[in-house]
């Protein structure tokens, strides 16, 4: 090994660490809950249901956030029904508390959803800190 390569090589993981494949996997399950902004919302589950999916039974870190941005973006997508029906509910007066809320939501989303995405691509195993775990 030359003087060169002792300084250019990077370092193994540690043990019990998640590859960088691994952690490139978790972003992209994180982030491909943004597809919904193109696909009128059926993105926001179907990007991180795919990479659950198909890695399930190969990469445990990138499984765990890709059940973490389904289970949150499936909680989104629950309040976000409500407060359609409330809107609907009271004759579109609701609307008045509604549309500000989610605008909020919307604009929550988008920031914890890229957080998540450079989280996991750091290797960490990040949380959201309002989701219902329904994907076990």
């Amino acid at each position: 090994m030359s003087e060169f390569d002792k300084y250019t090589l990077a370092p193994p993981p540690p043990a019990g660490a998640a590859s960088s494949e691994e952690r490139q996997w978790a972003l992209f399950a994180h982030l491909s809950a943004l597809t919904g902004l193109f696909t009128g919302g059926v993105g926001n589950i179907v990007g991180p249901l795919v990479i659950w999916l198909i890695k399930k039974d190969t990469m445990p870190f990138a499984v765990d956030q890709a059940r973490e941005a389904l289970n949150f973006n499936i909680t989104l997508l629950i309040v976000g029904v409500l407060l359609l029906l409330i809107t609907l509910v009271t004759f579109g007066l609701g609307a008045v508390l509604t549309f500000p809320l989610s605008i909020l939501l919307g604009i929550a989303w988008l920031v914890l959803t890229i957080i998540g995405g450079m989280k996991a691509n750091d290797g960490v195993a990040y949380r959201y800190p309002f989701a219902l775990r329904l994907v076990k």
